[in-house]
């Protein structure tokens, strides 16, 4: 009888052994903690800031941009852009590029672009007001003064006019149409539409003419003379403006002019006759550049490159000059992710309609009150 196999012994069981961690890996933990802690405060920090420059979008600077001349020239003739209608809290650009002008000591010059119906009365007595003390200079702001030169787009009428005159010399182009010195304030009424509704609107007062203006009921001639008066004085101070301005003007602006043509009119019998056609220069209406130059509310005829000539020979500088626009910088938020600007709000938000039901006085061309009504209607501030 065989003697049977022994089982062969299992090894003894290997029990895991406690591993020791070596110095080298808890350096990289610590390393890697302090990578990560390092990294969120960044973030943090810098989301801080975007915000920060987001919200301070208004008050960013503007950027220079080289528009022609000699680059290597230290001497700058800056173009101030006026454009669009002009309102309270939509010519921020503008003020921000008069004031970087005036306060650049390299700017030997400056060219202002019009390309402007006008506008509210207030907003176009500021940049007039802005633009005298780039003229004269401004101790305060430790501005020297600056010639100026005034150089006319499509459009610089009434308001656009208006901002045009304290420039040495005033530039139109062959097709500029501009002048339409003269006011005028419109007021909506619904009086008819009331009584066909049957809907109206109950005052309540204190003070005879509190409610003038009031789409709602018949202006009676007390109130109708009230806002006479307003547009008679705004219409007094356009023209001391012009007069200033254009001191050849003086006591002429409302004096006739006889155009060489005739006008057909009928009478209550339908007879047709013809009668001189009679203009004068403050009669609100408009003048294309060639008759703006006879009648002295330009000087000369030209573009954008001979109003920068002439304020060049203005400031002595000969041709050592660069000429330089101003842009708007883009938001950071802007930059970094490509986001645009958001669209304009509704019109039929509340408050814009209500900021065009406003009555105002404007210093706008004729057949722009829509113009200045839907300016109202959209504005933004910050521009």
């Amino acid at each position: 009888m065989s003697e049977a196999a022994s089982p062969t012994p299992l090894p003894p069981a290997m029990l895991p052994s406690r591993s020791r961690r070596s110095p080298l890996g808890w350096l990289v933990r610590i390393l890697l903690f302090l990578f990560l802690a390092c990294s969120v405060a960044f973030n943090i920090l810098f989301l801080g800031l975007l915000i920060l420059f987001v919200t301070a979008g208004p008050s960013r600077p503007i950027i220079e941009t080289f528009h022609s001349g000699k680059m290597e020239s230290k001497n700058k003739i800056a173009v101030v852009r006026i454009e669009g209608v002009l309102m309270e809290g939509l010519t921020g650009f503008a003020q921000k590029q008069i004031d970087h002008a005036a306060t650049d000591a390299a700017v030997k010059a400056v060219v202002v672009r019009i390309n402007s119906p006008g506008g509210t009365i207030t907003s176009s007595d500021d940049l007039h007001h802005r633009l005298t003390q780039l003229r004269d200079g401004n101790a305060l702001k430790k501005a020297a003064a600056k010639p100026l030169v005034v150089s006319m787009a499509s459009l610089a009428a009434s308001g656009g006019y208006y901002i045009a005159m304290p420039a040495k010399t005033l530039f139109a182009e062959p097709s500029t149409a501009t002048g339409s010195i003269g006011v005028y304030a419109a007021l909506p009424d619904a009086t008819e539409l009331s009584k066909k509704i049957g809907f109206g609107m109950r005052i309540i007062k204190a003070g005879e003419v509190k409610d003038s203006g009031s789409p709602f009921h018949e202006m009676t001639p007390h109130e109708r003379e009230l806002w006479q008066d307003m547009v008679d004085h705004s219409y007094l101070r356009f023209l001391e403006v012009v007069e200033q301005g254009r001191p050849a003007l003086k006591g002429k602006l409302q004096e006739d002019i006889s155009v060489n043509k005739s006008v057909p009119i009928r009478d209550d019998k339908t007879r047709s006759k013809h009668v001189q056609y009679v203009r004068y220069l403050a009669d609100g209406g408009i003048f294309m550049a060639n008759d703006a130059q006879k009648y002295g509310l330009v000087d000369r005829l030209g573009y954008l490159e001979d109003a920068v000539q002439a304020a060049g020979q203005a400031a002595g500088l000969g041709e050592d000059y660069k000429v330089v626009t101003y842009e708007k910088q883009e938001t950071v938020l802007n930059s970094l992710l490509g986001i645009k600007a958001q669209p304009p709000p509704s019109l039929l938000d509340p408050n814009h309609l209500a900021a065009g039901a406003v009555p105002r006085l404007w210093y706008l061309s004729p057949q722009a009150d829509l113009a200045g009504v839907f300016a109202a209607m959209g504005k933004q501030e910050g521009n």
